[in-house]
C-alpha cells in the first residue's frame, strides 16, 4: 500500500522569492513587447514615409540582383532578394540625415535600401547596379562605409566591373573617388605609386 507525502507548508523564504521572480518576468515581457512594438512602428514608418519602386525600376534591380549571384555573390543575392525592402523616395529618417548625391541609401538594422534617381539615371548598366547593390548589401550586413567600399573595389572583377570597360562611367568615378579617399592604400602601387592595386 502507498503512503502519500505530507508536504509542509512553504518557508517564509520561499514565499518571498515566488512573488519576485514572478514580477521581474513580468516585468522583462512588458520591456520586450514595448521594444518590439517600438521597433515594428519604426519599421512600419520607413514604408509610409516612402515609394515603392516602379515596376520597371524593379525589373532593373532584378537583373542586377541575377549579376550578383552569378559573379558568386550567392549569400548576398539571397540577402537582396529574401531582406531587403526596395525603395525608391526617401523616408522620415533619410530625409533627417540626408544623402546629397548618393546612388542608395540602407537603413540598418531594418535593411530598408532607398534607390535615388541616380541609381537608374547615371548606372550604364546592370553591371554597375550590381555594383551598387552589392556595397548597400553590405551596410544591410552591418558593415560600415569604408568597409563597404572596400568590399566592392577588391571584388569588382568578379563582377566584371573593370576599368577598361567603366572607367569613363560616373558610377566608376565616384565610387573610385570615394574609395581612394578612405582607403588610400588600395592606390599605391606601379611606379608612380598612385597605381590601382586591385586591377
Amino acid at each position: 500500500m502507498a503512503t502519500a507525502q505530507v508536504q509542509g507548508p512553504r518557508s517564509a523564504a520561499e514565499n518571498r522569492v515566488m512573488p519576485s521572480q514572478r514580477g521581474f518576468l513580468r516585468s522583462l515581457r512588458w520591456i520586450a513587447l514595448t521594444t518590439l512594438t517600438i521597433v515594428a512602428l519604426a519599421f512600419c514608418s520607413l514604408f509610409v514615409t516612402s515609394d515603392p519602386l516602379t515596376r520597371d525600376q524593379q525589373q532593373l534591380v532584378t537583373e542586377a540582383i541575377a549579376l550578383v549571384e552569378r559573379s558568386g555573390f550567392g549569400r548576398e543575392a539571397t540577402v537582396l532578394r529574401r531582406v531587403v525592402f526596395f525603395r525608391s523616395t526617401d523616408n522620415w529618417w533619410n530625409t533627417h540625415v540626408g544623402h546629397q548625391n548618393a546612388y542608395a541609401a540602407t537603413n540598418y538594422p531594418f535593411a530598408v535600401v532607398t534607390l535615388y534617381p541616380a541609381f537608374f539615371r547615371f548606372s550604364s548598366d546592370a553591371t554597375e547596379r550590381a555594383a551598387i547593390l552589392l556595397h548597400e548589401v553590405q551596410h544591410v550586413l552591418g558593415s560600415d562605409e569604408r568597409l563597404a567600399l572596400q568590399r566592392v573595389w577588391l571584388d569588382k572583377q568578379r563582377l566584371g566591373w573593370t576599368a577598361g570597360r567603366y572607367s569613363h562611367t560616373r558610377v566608376w568615378k565616384n565610387t573610385r573617388e570615394s574609395t581612394i579617399a578612405a582607403i588610400p592604400g588600395l592606390f599605391q602601387c606601379g611606379l608612380d605609386g598612385q597605381t590601382d592595386c586591385v586591377e
